[in-house]
């Protein structure tokens, strides 16, 4: 019986010895589950850790390429401004160039008519130089010659009344009028013996004074004009005027070898201007009314050389007044046009 139980008893001990082993089995496993789950824990925690470490460290990358991001987009956004301002300065540049290059061409022109009025000008003023000079030389001449037709007048005068002939000359012209009444019958263009009188007086002294030496190289024309009042036809009186300054000259011709010699009489006849007028220039009076008598007359005149000379000098200025007019004008236009 007690065999019976240490056996019993060695086979409960077995158990209980295998119990204890899996136990220390069980326990062990419990601990290295524990560890293993404690390191798992703590590798879990880890990496939680590691993963949030790197989640703030990427977002913080993420930032840091974002403040990036809107700095290089700024930047472009500010280059981009740049590049739109440098276009529209290059705009303006281009512009503005092409505006130089206009007014350079302008300038170019510009010149280039300068140049020609300068050519224009210096030939005008070697012009106004000759004609200058022209003026200068005629004037002198016409000085001398104005001084000449005083004397010519002058003569005249003391020649006339030195014969003791009462006559009317001009003086300023040197006019000598006769009247229609004593020369001629009214309406009439032949002379009367009255006429012939008063002409055989008049005429030889007139000629004699201006066919001297001294006066003859200035003389241009020894004229005898007819002249008619303002009643009738103006083609009638001119005829009738023509006739009675025609009978005058005649007259002259006829007796003018009482007191001229040959050389005198051709150059009397080179110098004889004959005219008549009709109505026109008619003689007014105090009233300003047309005095017929006096308006019927003949009229001996001379003209000297100086009248000739004073035309050519008046068309002489007055084509250098026309030339400065038009000089002028010319560069106003430039002016206005540049």
């Amino acid at each position: 019986m007690r065999r019976k139980k240490k056996s019993e008893n060695n086979g409960f001990n077995v158990w209980r010895s295998y119990s204890d082993m899996m136990a220390g089995v069980l326990l062990l496993f419990v601990l290295i589950m524990c560890v293993t789950l404690f390191q798992a824990q703590k590798s879990y925690n880890e990496s939680i850790q590691e993963r949030d470490d790197k989640i703030a460290l990427q977002e913080e990358y993420t930032q840091q390429l974002l403040d990036k991001q809107t700095a290089l987009d700024e930047k472009e956004g500010t280059i981009q401004n740049q590049d739109e301002q440098l276009k529209s300065q290059d705009e303006q540049l281009k512009t503005q160039q092409e505006k130089l290059d206009e007014q350079q061409q302008q300038l170019t022109a510009l010149a280039a008519k300068l140049k020609e009025q300068e050519a224009t000008l210096k030939s005008q003023q070697s012009a106004l130089d000759t004609k200058t000079a022209q003026l200068k030389s005629q004037q002198e001449q016409i000085d001398q010659i104005i001084g000449v037709k005083a004397e010519v007048i002058e003569a005249l005068k003391n020649e006339f009344s030195k014969n003791n002939i009462n006559v009317d000359i001009d003086a300023q012209t040197g006019a000598l009028t006769l009247e229609a009444s004593v020369m001629f019958d009214y309406d009439q263009a032949e002379l009367t013996d009255a006429g012939k009188q008063a002409l055989e007086q008049i005429l030889p002294i007139y000629c004699k004074v201006l066919l001297q030496d001294d006066y003859m190289k200035y003389l241009a024309e020894i004229i005898i004009d007819g002249y008619t009042d303002t009643d009738g036809d103006y083609s009638y009186n001119l005829q009738l005027s023509q006739q009675r300054s025609l009978a005058v000259a005649q007259y002259l011709l006829d007796i003018q070898g009482n007191f001229l010699d040959s050389t005198q009489s051709a150059n009397l006849q080179n110098y004889l201007t004959v005219n008549g007028h009709s109505m026109a220039n008619p003689v007014l009076d105090a009233d300003g009314n047309v005095d017929k008598d006096a308006s019927r007359r003949v009229e001996i005149k001379f003209r000297l050389k100086d009248e000739e000379m004073i035309d050519e000098l008046n068309q002489i200025m007055s084509s250098s007044s026309d030339t400065a007019s038009a000089d002028t004008a010319s560069s106003s236009d430039n002016t206005s046009a540049n």
